[in-house]
């Protein structure tokens, strides 16, 4: 069985490349940090983009992959994340925003305080052919989304 390529798989290709990202995230406390790395995306086939995040300093290092694409029988983003700071498995589904420059992604996950669970979102916005952001918020008790992360990804070279 061969998938076609379809005009929400084509989208994924414009992450396609080499990045160095700056992000910033806000921790419970609202303490706030820095953190710089880089980003490698490729297509895996024509389907699926593979993002391999790498970042860290010193003995802090860490890195992350993210798998996404386009499931044509739900209509839908679907991809998945793993992160070797944390156990949690995270599964996404979402659609691209009414401008048609962003795929916005939802999943759930672990609260920050360990008790329970929440939902998320992950924001890919496409600013030009060598930029792109990355938002990650929470979704609160009262269903306030609270972002926790924000930062942008720059093409290398």
């Amino acid at each position: 069985m061969s998938q076609k390529t379809s005009e929400p798989h084509q989208w994924l290709k414009q992450l396609v490349g080499h990045w160095t990202f700056h992000h910033e995230c806000i921790n419970p406390d609202g303490s706030k940090m820095q953190v710089d790395g880089r980003v490698d995306c490729r297509m895996l086939g024509n389907l699926w983009l593979v993002c391999e995040y790498s970042g860290g300093s010193g003995d802090d290092q860490w890195s992350s992959i993210m798998a996404l694409g386009y499931d044509t029988a739900k209509s839908a983003y679907v991809g998945s994340f793993v992160a070797s700071m944390m156990d949690n498995l995270w599964l996404y589904q979402g659609d691209r925003s009414e401008a048609g420059n962003a795929v916005v992604l939802e999943t759930e996950g672990p609260k920050f305080d360990g008790s329970g669970t929440c939902p998320y979102r992950d924001t890919i916005k496409i600013i030009d052919a060598d930029c792109w952001q990355m938002t990650s918020e929470m979704q609160d008790d009262e269903g306030n989304w609270i972002c926790f992360m924000n930062g942008t990804q720059q093409r290398d070279g």
